[in-house]
């Protein structure tokens, strides 16, 4: 009889669980709290929207691929995607102290865009590599072959 093993969870695994975790929440705030949220960044609710449904879908994207792509793989796109994150707050935060209305737009324009290349890239990427015998394995073997 053959057992199980289950997949090892390691704290990689769990961080990009909770990142795609986190989007998906800053999604739903993003769309229940787009006309509050809008006026606040002053940015068109449309935007907003657009942002929360971008933000569902590299949320979805990234808690979806966990078990299928390497955590180095996750790791790399998820510093590009946090740098980009910080600089464009940073961006936006400096265009709203020097009296520009646009640093709501280029925050969440970012928002809008980020997640979506994330999750295209994390579906571009090649699949983790797998033991053989291991769950998901594909291969076939012959009794006669070592």
């Amino acid at each position: 009889m053959t057992q199980a093993v289950a997949p090892r969870v390691t704290r990689q695994t769990v961080g990009a669980l909770a990142d795609g975790a986190f989007k998906v929440l800053l999604a739903a705030v993003c769309v229940v709290g787009a006309a509050p949220l809008g006026r606040l960044l002053g940015t068109p609710t449309w935007l907003m929207v657009a942002s929360g449904v971008a933000l569902l879908i590299g949320g979805g994207f990234e808690i979806g691929y966990t078990r299928s792509r390497s955590m180095r793989t996750y790791t790399r796109l998820m510093i590009a995607y946090d740098a980009g994150w910080v600089s464009t707050a940073l961006a936006g935060l400096l265009m709203a102290w020097q009296g520009s209305g646009a640093g709501g737009e280029v925050w969440m324009g970012y928002q809008a865009i980020a997640p979506l290349v994330f999750a295209a890239l994390l579906v571009a990427a090649a699949p983790t590599q797998r033991a053989p015998g291991t769950r998901g394995d594909t291969s076939v073997r012959h009794l006669d072959t070592p």
